[in-house]
């Protein structure tokens, strides 16, 4: 029952991958808007909506470095684990941290102007309308449905390649926290009418990256623990 059985752990860290991969190419296959849209969006230095799904990549890249790393465990010598994995997560996740709250402040931005324009009419109520009153919810919905699904199958993976793995109380934090990630953007996409959840959207990718900032700053705290160790 100890030993970890390899193929379903590299099952779960393709499937976290894919999770990842999908998020972010989630912006090629949705359609938030028409060329029409764009040049709009653009006259108004704004972007175009969908920042929900991309998102939620920022959490989930943190699921699959945390997977990647018990992974490297199997191969790398613990004495050089212990000096190598503190340097490799500090300055992964800080840089990580450092992106996403840029990206927090980008969907701010955004979402300030659709607010915005939703309350100035009605020349702005016009202009919401052109450029964010049209979501494509149900691509959006399919697109969460497979990430949901890929979520699952990789969760399974990973307690049929080790039932220990339930133990670790981050890993399964972090995982969960995903999974409340995807139920969240959900959520926002089905709670309002369709002209609103352009706003919805930019706001659930907000929380989602918030919590994400919130993760890179554990897993920062532990790093600088585990190097001083290491000097010690």
């Amino acid at each position: 029952m100890d030993e970890l059985r390899k193929p379903f752990f590299i099952a779960a860290l393709a499937l976290f991958l894919c999770v990842v991969l999908v998020e972010v190419g989630s912006a090629m296959w949705l359609d938030f808007g028409t060329a029409k849209t764009a040049q709009l969006a653009s006259a108004l230095n704004a972007d175009t909506p969908g920042y929900g799904i991309l998102y939620l990549s920022f959490l989930d890249s943190l699921v699959f470095y945390v997977v990647l790393l018990i992974g490297l465990a199997l191969l790398i010598p613990e004495r050089i684990q212990g000096r190598i994995q503190g340097c490799v997560t500090l300055v992964v996740t800080f840089f990580g941290c450092l992106g996403t709250i840029v990206a927090i402040f980008s969907a701010l931005l955004v979402l300030i102007i659709m607010v915005s324009l939703l309350l100035a009419p009605i020349f702005g109520t016009i202009a919401y309308l052109a450029v964010y009153g049209s979501f494509d919810r149900s691509g959006a919905a399919v697109t969460l449905s497979l990430i949901m699904a890929l979520k699952f199958a990789a969760a399974i993976c990973l307690v049929l390649a080790q039932q220990r793995f339930l133990q670790n109380k981050g890993l399964v934090l972090l995982i969960l926290t995903s999974f409340l990630g995807n139920l969240i953007i959900s959520f926002l996409h089905n709670f309002v009418p369709i002209v609103l959840v352009s706003i919805t959207d930019a706001l659930g990718g907000i929380v989602v990256a918030i919590v994400a900032v919130i993760w890179a700053i554990f897993f920062m705290i532990f790093a600088i623990i585990s190097i001083v160790k290491a000097i010690h």
